[in-house]
């Protein structure tokens, strides 16, 4: 072979004693097993012999490229870059690697990564390919990958704009207070005016504040509760300057290493009206109704709850019945607009609705399956309606994960987004696809290094690169080796 003019970064010193007993038969051979596919071209383009390091990829391509300019064995867009490597052979004996893509038999395109070496004084060429299917698939993964983590990252953002918005609109005062030092560090504007300052005010400052003796320490009492325990009950609280009474409850939120209490204030509303006596038959059934272990709620006619019992409040994750009073019962059924409307419906037709299938949403995202049974009352010109729900969600099994590793990373990997820079998750995701794919090659060719190198379209040594920087740890590996022949 000809290779004058070859320049290379790293070249045998003394290729002529080294390689000098090589045959035509021998050089073949070579250049076949270290190519997915050779071509050999003569001097004006047209290609004269052909081989394939593989039968799937010979089974892909026209069996009558020999003969035909190699120009037309590749795709219109890709023509360019072809003609750039036989200008570059024209004037150099190794080119540099190109990429081109062959279109298939069956309608499909093969990236190829060629370099053409000159053999001859008369302008024969030895193109050598790599087959990057492994790679194209790679890099669509990782186009994904990136495409769903923007979508990721705008939802939260979008979550995230709507509790800011709901967090200022929202009448009820409430404080998110940092657990170990007791000092406000959000409030929205309701907890401003309630408290006499604005929220940018009351940001920074300890809490309680503000509060007479008694009172800070009854909410000093319940906020080492919900520290301690997770919850506690409520607490009346008054300010210094005010007579108004403040019904604070208080819940605990965990956010990776930093706990945070969420409190409400609620204005306690004075009852002025003059309770009733009543009898002990009837206050025996109300505590009754009220400690039964179905949900008991009564609605005016418009659907709004008037009372509801501790099991009602438990499953809509409300802390006092005060907070639900004056609620449509609708804001916690499955299908807003759609669920209370058909019970009302049912109810002024047949003055009762039995086992009706439904869920009941809580304030804090949880649901639960239910079957609702009513009743309507008339009271002159305002019936009232009274709904037992009871709770059938025993019956449902959890669903288990398919992939308790990749759901795990997922997690992490969401969890982290909005406190770490997206070109930093982008890249971390993509080590760990890499890394996924190399575990998925190995296991699939018996954890034959060899074997997994050609299966993702890398030389040994970039695998054995890789393997060590991911720290991947194969049961039985053969490096020398490739899958037996039967």
């Amino acid at each position: 072979m000809a290779l004058e003019g070859l320049v290379a970064v790293s070249s045998f010193r003394a290729p002529r004693e080294s390689l000098g007993v090589l045959d035509a038969d021998t050089t073949a051979a070579l250049v076949e097993g270290m190519a997915d596919i050779a071509i050999v071209v003569d001097a004006k383009g047209i290609i004269s012999d052909i081989a394939y390091g593989s039968d799937d990829l010979a089974a892909d391509f026209s069996p009558d490229w020999v003969g035909q300019p190699w120009l037309s064995t590749v795709s219109p867009e890709t023509r360019p870059s072809l003609e750039a490597l036989l200008e570059d052979a024209a004037q150099n004996a190794l080119t540099r690697w190109r990429q081109v893509t062959h279109p298939t038999l069956r309608g499909g395109e093969i990236p190829v990564q060629y370099r053409a070496l000159r053999v001859s004084k008369t302008g024969s060429l030895v193109a050598v390919g790599r087959n990057l299917q492994g790679m194209a698939a790679l890099q669509q993964q990782l186009v994904d990958a990136q495409q769903a983590l923007e979508r990721d990252y705008w939802r939260f953002r979008q979550v995230e704009t709507r509790y800011r918005l709901l967090f200022r609109m929202v009448s009820e005062a409430i404080l998110i207070i940092d657990a170990p030092t007791q000092r406000v560090v959000e409030a929205n504007p309701a907890a401003g005016q309630m408290l006499g300052e604005t929220p940018t005010r009351v940001i920074g400052r300890p809490f309680p504040e503000g509060f007479d003796n008694e009172s800070t320490q009854a909410i000093n009492g319940l906020l080492a509760g919900v520290r301690a325990a997770g919850r506690a009950d409520d607490v009346r609280a008054r300010l210094t300057d005010s007579l108004q009474e403040f019904l604070v409850s208080a819940s605990l939120l965990r956010q990776e290493n930093a706990s945070f209490l969420l409190v409400r204030l609620s204005p306690v509303i004075p009852d002025t009206s003059a309770a009733a006596p009543m009898p002990d038959a009837k206050a025996r059934y109300l505590r009754v109704l009220e400690n039964a272990p179905d949900c008991v709620v009564i609605t005016d006619a418009d659907g709004r709850i008037l009372t509801a019992n501790s099991t009602f409040l438990s499953l809509a994750e409300v802390a006092t019945e005060q907070q639900a009073r004056g609620e449509s019962l609708d804001r916690w059924l499955g299908r807003p607009g759609v669920d209370l409307n058909v019970l009302m419906a049912n109810l002024r037709q047949h003055t009762t609705v039995r086992l009706f299938a439904t869920t009941l949403r809580g304030e804090y995202g949880s649901t639960t399956d239910v079957e609702i049974s009513a009743a309507a009352v008339r009271n002159g010109e305002r019936p009232y309606f009274g709904f037992f729900i009871r709770d059938v969600g025993r019956r449902l099994s959890a669903e288990q994960p398919t992939s308790p590793e990749q759901a795990r990373w997922l997690d992490q990997l969401t969890d982290r987004v909005g406190r770490v820079p997206l070109k930093e998750l982008v890249r971390e995701s993509t080590d760990t696809i890499e890394r996924l794919c190399i575990e998925a090659a190995l296991k699939l060719t018996g954890d034959n290094r060899a074997s997994a190198a050609e299966l993702l379209g890398l030389s040994r040594q970039s695998l054995y690169v890789k393997i060590d920087r991911y720290g991947i740890v194969a049961d039985q590996t053969s490096e020398s080796s490739g899958p037996s022949k039967k």
